[in-house]
C-alpha cells in the first residue's frame, strides 16, 4: 500500500522524539508557564506564518507546469508534510499540558516538578538545575525533564536530603542544598 494512503499515528510521532521528550504512558505533560508559551508562539508561527507562505510557493511551483521534476514543488509539498505534522503535534501537547507555575506554588524545602535546586555532586562541584517538561530541557541552562534519572531521584527529596543517583559513571552521592520555587525562562 502506498505511504500517500496511510495515516500516521500519535504513537508514530512519538517513538520519532528522543527518549528524554516522550511522555511515560497515561501520563500528565507537565509544563511551565514559559515552556507552554514559546510552544504556542511555535504554534502561532507554523500556522500564521510559515504554512501559508510555503503554501504560496507551492502553488507558484505548480503553476509553472511539470510537477515531477520541479524541485521548488517537490521540495514545498515535503516542507508542508513537515510543517503539518509539526502542527499536529503540538496542538496535542498543548491541549495535555498541565501548566504548573513554581511562582504560586507554596513555600516548602522539598523537590517537586518546577522547582530549582542547588545541589552538590559527588566530586565537589555545585550545580543548579531547574526540573522542567520534556518539551522544555534545556542543559545548558540547568533545565531537565521530571522524567530524566536524576530528577526523578531528586523528587520527593529535601534540603538537607543525601539522594543516590545510579547514573552512567556507577553510582553518586548527591546532596540537595537549596530548594526554590521561582520564574523558569
Amino acid at each position: 500500500m502506498s505511504k500517500a494512503f496511510t495515516r500516521e499515528s500519535d504513537d508514530e510521532q512519538e517513538d520519532d522524539l528522543p527518549a528524554e521528550q516522550r511522555l511515560p504512558t497515561a501520563s500528565k505533560n507537565y509544563i511551565t508557564p514559559a515552556g507552554w508559551h514559546r510552544l504556542r508562539q511555535e504554534l502561532n508561527h507554523l500556522v500564521k506564518e510559515e504554512r501559508p507562505h510555503m503554501t504560496q510557493v507551492v502553488n507558484w511551483a505548480a503553476s509553472n507546469g511539470d510537477r515531477s521534476e520541479n524541485g521548488d514543488y517537490l521540495y514545498g509539498k515535503r516542507r508542508l508534510r513537515e510543517i503539518d505534522r509539526r502542527i499536529r503535534f503540538l496542538t496535542k501537547r498543548l491541549e495535555i499540558a498541565e501548566v504548573v507555575d513554581p511562582e504560586l506554588r507554596e513555600a516548602t524545602d522539598q523537590v517537586f516538578f518546577s522547582a530549582t535546586v542547588l545541589i552538590l555532586r559527588g566530586d565537589g562541584s555545585e550545580q543548579l538545575l531547574s526540573i522542567v517538561g520534556v518539551d522544555e530541557i534545556d542543559l545548558a541552562k540547568g533545565h531537565i525533564s521530571w522524567i530524566s534519572p536524576i530528577a526523578r531521584t531528586l523528587l520527593k527529596s529535601r534540603e538537607g536530603d543525601t539522594v543516590y543517583f545510579r547514573g552512567p559513571q556507577g553510582e553518586e552521592e548527591i546532596e540537595v542544598l537549596e530548594v526554590r520555587y521561582q520564574r523558569i525562562e
